[in-house]
Parts: C-alpha cells; structure tokens; sequence
C-alpha cells in the first residue's frame, strides 16, 4: 500500500560542492549524508537528494514552507540570493486561511518558492 507521503524527492546538480554549501549554509537544511556524487538533506521528513551531473539541467520548483514568508524572504536576499518578487498572497480559502508565495534562485539559477499557509 502506497502511505501518500513523499519519502525522497531528485534534484540534479551541476556543481555538488556548491550545491551542499547553498542548501546547507545558505539555506540552513540540515545535512543527512554524503556519497560520491549525492548529498541528502532533510526538508521536514522529505529527504532531498542532489545528484551531480556536471550539467545544468531543468528542474522543478520546490515550495519550501515557513512561517515567517516576509521574514525569511527578506534574510534570502539579505544573503544576496536573487529574489523574484514579493511575498504575495495567491489564493484566500472560504474558511479564511491564506496561500502566500515568494519565489527566488537557488546557487545555479534556477527558481525555488517560499510557501507560508495563513490563518
């Protein structure tokens, strides 16, 4: 029986070193392990493998969530991360609660997303 829940998600890279530093010292995930080629990291119970490949490639966009969009929005770009645009609210729930967004680039330019839940 499949449990609904992600255990790992894949994200290639083209640079591994530069990609732990990014995810780990830049972004503050913790580290779970590091082979020849892979780093894992914990994004709340969901490992996150990055495979270097030598080659940038297409990626999709993670929603990281937080608590505190404007916040960590603003200590990103503090850090000199590009950030496309502002914290923004894209969706209102009828019982109230608040879908907002931020989006920025990780170490080789290519887009992640900040998803804080209101209300």
């Amino acid at each position: 029986m499949i449990s609904g829940q992600i255990s790992q998600i894949a994200r290639t890279v083209q640079d591994l070193p530069r990609a732990r530093a990014f995810w780990r010292d830049t972004l503050g995930l913790p580290e779970v392990m590091v082979f020849p080629g892979l780093a894992f990291f914990d994004l709340g119970g969901t490992r996150l493998m990055l495979r270097e490949t030598g080659e940038l490639g297409p990626a999709d966009i993670l929603y990281l969530a937080v608590n505190d969009i404007a916040g960590v929005h603003a200590m990103l770009a503090a850090k000199g991360l590009t950030v496309t645009g502002t914290p923004h609210m894209i969706h209102r729930h009828a019982d109230g609660r608040e879908e907002w967004m931020a989006f920025f680039k990780d170490d080789e330019g290519r887009h992640l997303a900040l998803h804080e839940v209101r209300g």
